[in-house]
C-alpha cells in the first residue's frame, strides 16, 4: 500500500511538502514503515542521517505508535524527531 508520511522538525528540510510517500505491504507494521523511509531518505535525501530517524517516533493521528503496531490503510503517519531544548 502507499502511505503518506507528515514530516516535522528536521525531517521538513527534505520535501518541500513536509510530506512524503513510501509503499509498504498490506500488513505493515511500525517497524517496515520505518525501514521504507530509511531506504527513500537514503535514496533522495542528500545529507540525511539514518541515526535521526532510528531515534524518532511515528504516531497517527491519535496516538504514538510501537514498533510492532500495524498500520491502517489510508492512515497519515507522522515521524516526529526528538526534540530538544533548554
Amino acid at each position: 500500500m502507499k502511505l503518506d508520511i507528515a514530516l516535522f522538525g528536521a525531517f521538513r528540510e527534505f520535501e518541500a511538502q513536509a510530506r512524503v510517500q513510501v509503499e509498504v505491504p498490506d500488513d505493515a507494521t511500525v517497524a517496515e514503515v520505518r525501514a521504507a523511509l530509511l531506504a527513500h531518505g537514503q535514496a533522495h535525501w542528500p545529507g540525511f542521517r539514518a541515526g535521526l530517524l532510528q531515534r524518532s517516533a511515528f504516531a497517527s493521528p491519535s496516538r504514538v505508535l510501537r514498533e510492532s503496531d500495524a498500520i491502517e490503510a489510508g492512515v497519515m503517519l507522522t515521524v516526529l524527531p526528538p526534540v530538544g531544548g533548554g
